[in-house]
């Protein structure tokens, strides 16, 4: 534990004091108090990729869940074919990111890709756009193939979830004259409440640090357009050899993602204790 958990994060917090030129080998460092956390802090650039992790870390996390939630009530009813319908849902959760990554990339080429072919070929547009290649539509796109990814493990929690509510209470509430959205709203949802923090809580820690999707199919371009945090402190790192700045970046997102795990032990806490005084 020490060698692989707290030796790197005392590391990175002492590096994140430094400054580290291109020129100097590590050893070098330049002692610089909080000039990294200023630079970043004033850096309009910082603001730009922050905007980004906000808006994919937020769209990301609650498109997934009810996505995830609205499957996993439809698959919690029994019909003909449930399970091979099940089994197609998990797809993208178990492909492999990098392969999925390439796929979603060659379906959005601009000049390839199958979109903008059947676009075209229906006539609802001139040419096909270029959805990972504008400023404006990187972003959005890049969160529908998260959602892509993300959505089946929202339907496994909260189909695990679904098989907890007791059966008596839904039939006694459709004894007493509730429709299905009283029953579900009264009985089915105040019984999710606790398996839908954790699984928010978890979605958005993964996506604070989603690095495949973003790196591998735009490298945080156009101009920054679909930079997170994630992608930003590998650049700064490992494109620009900028460790100092890369460290204190890194310091700040730990900040953060033990904030979101401070909630998530909470929220464990909580079930264990209902549990227990059941």
């Amino acid at each position: 534990m020490l060698i692989v958990i707290a030796y790197p994060i005392y590391y990175t917090i002492e590096l994140s004091f430094f400054n580290t030129p291109p020129g100097l080998q590590i050893r070098d460092k330049i002692f610089v108090g909080l000039d990294n956390y200023v630079a970043i802090l004033t850096s309009p650039v910082f603001w730009t990729v922050t905007s980004n992790t906000l808006i994919w870390t937020v769209g990301s996390t609650f498109i997934s869940f009810v996505l995830g939630f609205a499957c996993a009530l439809a698959l919690h009813r029994d019909f003909v074919g449930r399970g091979i319908l099940r089994a197609i849902l998990i797809i993208p959760w178990v492909i492999s990111a990098v392969a999925g990554s390439y796929i979603w990339k060659w379906i959005y080429h601009s000049d390839f890709g199958i979109i903008g072919a059947v676009l075209v070929g229906l006539g609802w547009a001139d040419r096909p756009p270029n959805f990972i290649d504008s400023v404006s539509t990187v972003l959005p796109s890049l969160i529908v193939v998260n959602i892509w990814r993300e959505f089946p493990f929202a339907m496994i929690m909260m189909m695990a979830g679904l098989q907890t509510v007791p059966d008596q209470l839904l039939r006694a509430a459709k004894v007493d004259g509730a429709n299905a959205w009283q029953r579900f709203w009264h009985v089915t949802f105040p019984h999710l409440r606790n398996v839908s923090t954790v699984t928010i809580l978890l979605l958005a820690v993964a996506n604070f640090n989603s690095f495949i999707i973003p790196w591998i199919m735009t490298g945080g371009g156009p101009s920054n357009a679909s930079h997170i945090w994630i992608t930003h402190i590998y650049e700064l790192a490992f494109g620009r050899q900028r460790w100092g700045v890369a460290s204190a970046y890194s310091v700040l997102l730990f900040l953060i993602l033990m904030s979101l795990g401070y909630f998530y032990v909470r929220a464990l806490s909580g079930n264990e204790q209902k549990d227990g005084s059941q």
